[in-house]
């Protein structure tokens, strides 16, 4: 079975023995000289494709002096590169295990991060980024615990309506309707996978003024993901 089988059907009793096995304890994972430690109860980037892909988006990218947020920051090793590419770097999560652990790997890396316990942008009142980046939960169902928040969004996608509404009052470059049109990027990304209903993710993303733009499709390991850029459809 492939890994991503495994990953999509990680409600199944069985298959979900095995990944509890599996994380019985922290495990590291590591991109360039960069390492982090993942606790059992946060969300592993060993298995799955995003945080790979975003990883290696990220490295590409000229972040020097930028404001930099991830948004639910899991192990934060995307906070760790881009603050060791120069950002000013604030992770944040509702995983406080996630954060303690980040703030770990931070010190042993000797990289900066910024770690806020917030519920989307709860907690990050006042603050505007150039860049955000996100990899959400898509999976349509209602999380049981805080270690479920990673992997699903609610049952109607309650996650991606809050985010949509609370998203534009935190982007501080946007692009305007023309720019767009000629294919300008903003720097607010997330990224998808075609395993998530990504039409009904678009639509209520239309729904609150905003539009996605993919940037980025790429397919391993038998599976397509996408990064989209975020724009505010009325340019402010």
């Amino acid at each position: 079975m492939k890994l991503r089988n495994i990953i999509k059907k990680i409600t199944n009793p069985f298959l979900k023995a095995g990944l509890d096995f599996y994380y019985r304890k922290p495990r590291k994972y590591a991109y360039q000289d960069i390492e982090v430690l993942v606790h059992p109860e946060v969300f592993p980037p060993h298995l799955t494709l995003s945080t790979k892909i975003l990883l290696d988006f990220i490295s590409e990218k000229e972040l020097q002096n930028k404001t930099f947020l991830e948004l639910g920051c899991g192990s934060g090793i995307i906070s760790l590169l881009a603050s060791k590419k120069g950002a000013k770097v604030t992770a944040s999560d509702i995983n406080k295990t996630a954060l303690e652990y980040l703030e770990k790997a931070s010190k042993e890396n000797n990289l900066e991060v910024a770690c806020v316990y917030s519920n989307l942008f709860e907690n990050l009142q006042g603050k505007h980024f150039d860049f955000i980046i996100i990899n959400p939960p898509y999976y349509p169902k209602k999380p049981k615990n805080t270690k479920e928040e990673a992997w699903f969004c609610g049952e109607d996608f309650e996650y991606f309506k809050n985010l949509f509404q609370q998203l534009p009052s935190f982007i501080s470059a946007r692009v305007s309707p023309k720019a767009l049109a000629e294919g300008q990027e903003s720097n607010s990304y997330m990224i998808l996978s075609e395993d998530c209903n990504i039409e009904k993710i678009n639509s209520i993303a239309l729904e609150n003024g905003i539009q996605l733009k993919m940037v980025l499709q790429t397919k391993k390991s038998g599976e397509e993901n996408f990064i989209f850029s975020i724009h505010s459809e009325n340019g402010l």
